[in-house]
């Protein structure tokens, strides 16, 4: 699995709003939540280069920038990956966490709820 950083995830979350994309795309995405240098966002697009997590096509002068992994793909990954690192894979000891310092509202509870039911409906259950 392909490891990004805070700062490539941000670039790469930029991307996936839209795509393809020129760098100046991506850099007007990124201006209203951060303060980075325009080069900054320029060498975090190389690193993901190399990474093969996006690909590019030059269009003249500028380059055009496509994904190479889908975000839902990719954060499914990191999210299994972090139930396995702090919870032995359990989802149960996750969210009985939260639970129980009372950090889940009433709709995330009823998502849950929805999430659980849909479940149950396509098993036949």
């Amino acid at each position: 699995m392909i490891e990004l950083s805070k700062a490539e995830f941000a670039v790469m979350d930029a991307l996936w709003q839209g795509f393809p994309a020129k760098a100046a795309d991506i850099i007007n995405r990124l201006s209203n939540q951060t303060e980075w240098h325009e080069k900054t966002i320029k060498t975090l697009l190389g690193r993901l280069v190399k990474k093969e997590a996006i690909t590019f096509d030059k269009d003249g002068r500028e380059y055009v920038y496509m994904p190479l992994i889908a975000k839902d793909e990719y954060t499914l990954k990191v999210s299994k990956s972090f139930l396995e690192h702090f919870f032995n894979g359990r989802l149960t000891a996750l969210i009985s966490g939260f639970a129980k310092q009372k950090d889940l509202s009433a709709e995330d509870i009823n998502e849950l709820k929805k999430i659980i039911q849909d479940w149950e409906k396509e098993r036949g259950e």
